[in-house]
């Protein structure tokens, strides 16, 4: 794997077993040893090999070892972002989580939590500089440069700082190599030539695709108060259906405008990208969730990744208990949902979103605000199976294999 990354036939070009003979230091044989090598699922990179040994003087006598390798993609994640973060108080996250800059984190960690610096000043209150990774939880932290406590209490598998950043301008390469592909053997479409298009997946491996021509107005009095960029309903009035279509062989599909979506999936693996390029920061595309995004199975064999060159956003006429099944990226913007004051109801308040997944946003993510706008309830799930396998293509933190496990069997 490390001289022959993309070899998973052993060098002959044949379908295995592989049987090789191993010797003394006299060069004599002694025994032999089988491979088996199970290469990725579409778009993953997790290898199993499997090496079973024997002797010529017991044959009949063999050891197995089983190990898993694969490349770390960005999916490793259960949050990674690319600015400051904070995590209040009842967060209870069980993935790692990275952030570039800096994070407070005022929860319960079941894994690693990491910054990219040594130190920062965190926005959310005066003050001066503070760990990469801290807490208020009591005792507070000391501020540096005294030595980092051990609060197992917070983080129980502990925290690193500084550790080498993830790199979210790199997406933009592999954003073209997607594109490249969704046009040989994937699904690709220019723009719709109107308000974005609209993405219906289903259970029978195909999906409804739908050109947008109108958006939802919002209420009277709603207005961009927050003066936030690229404001507005997000919410779709009118579509035209352009066709049903089977999903890619290669599970991806490149749309160059914004794309609506939701739907259910069923034993598939897709990544789904809304980009045009060459990157500008005046046209970069969205994805928009409003009603639910489901798998059928759990059990990694359902995976979806979505990938925004801008946000990814739940508009203002989103349902109220709102589940998203998929590893979401916004490469320059942020995953969240835009500031619907009061004057914006009965939207402005929406009751419990579900993520089970991960998520990679360029700056902070938020799907509520401080005047208790948004979705009251937020539960953000991280879906270990994407660990080992990953949506198709999704961008890679190392083009090294790595050892994921290692295991005698009996």
């Amino acid at each position: 794997m490390a001289h022959a990354p993309t070899d998973f036939q052993d060098g002959t070009g044949q379908n295995g077993p592989y049987v090789h003979e191993f010797t003394d230091k006299n060069d004599n044989p002694i025994g032999q040893f089988i491979l088996d090598i199970t290469p990725p699922l579409l778009g993953s990179s997790l290898v199993t090999i499997k090496s079973t040994g024997s002797t010529l003087a017991e044959p009949d006598l063999t050891r197995t070892i089983t190990a898993k390798l694969a490349k770390p993609s960005m999916a490793k994640y259960a949050v990674a972002a690319n600015s400051v973060m904070r995590f209040g108080e009842g967060t209870e996250v069980f993935g790692p989580i990275h952030s570039n800059k800096g994070i407070r984190f005022d929860g319960l960690a079941h894994n690693i939590i990491s910054s990219g610096v040594t130190a920062y000043d965190d926005p959310d209150h005066l003050g001066v500089n503070e760990f990469g990774v801290h807490t208020h939880i009591s005792p507070t932290d000391p501020l540096p440069p005294n030595s980092v406590p051990i609060r197992t209490d917070v983080f129980e598998i502990g925290r690193q700082f500084p550790v080498p950043s993830v790199d979210f301008t790199g997406i933009t390469a592999d954003l073209a190599e997607m594109k490249s592909s969704a046009q040989t053997s994937g699904f690709y479409r220019a723009s719709a030539g109107a308000l974005g298009y609209h993405i219906v997946l289903k259970t029978n491996d195909t999906f409804d695709l739908y050109k947008v021509t109108s958006y939802v107005n919002p209420p009277k009095r709603c207005t961009n108060v927050a003066n936030q960029a690229g404001w507005s309903s997000w919410s779709i009035q009118n579509q035209t259906l352009l066709g049903n279509y089977a999903f890619p062989a290669n599970g991806i599909i490149f749309l160059e405008d914004n794309i609506f979506i939701n739907g259910q999936v069923n034993s598939a693996r897709l990544t789904i990208i809304a980009a045009l390029l060459p990157d500008n920061a005046s046209t970069r595309k969205n994805i928009i969730i409003n009603n639910d995004l489901l798998y059928t199975n759990y059990d990694g064999s359902d995976v979806i990744g979505l990938i925004a060159q801008g946000n990814i956003n739940a508009g203002l006429v989103s349902e109220d208990d709102l589940r998203i099944d998929a590893a979401l990226i916004a490469q320059n913007g942020r995953v969240g949902r835009h500031y619907y004051e009061n004057d914006c109801s009965p939207y402005n308040i929406r009751q419990t979103i579900t993520l089970w997944g991960m998520m990679a946003t360029n700056e902070r993510y938020g799907f509520a605000y401080t005047d208790d706008t948004g979705y009251q309830i937020r539960n953000l799930n991280y879906d270990g199976t994407l660990l080992y396998g990953p949506p198709p293509s999704f961008p890679l933190t190392s083009d090294q294999y790595i050892t994921i496990s290692w295991e005698e069997e009996k």
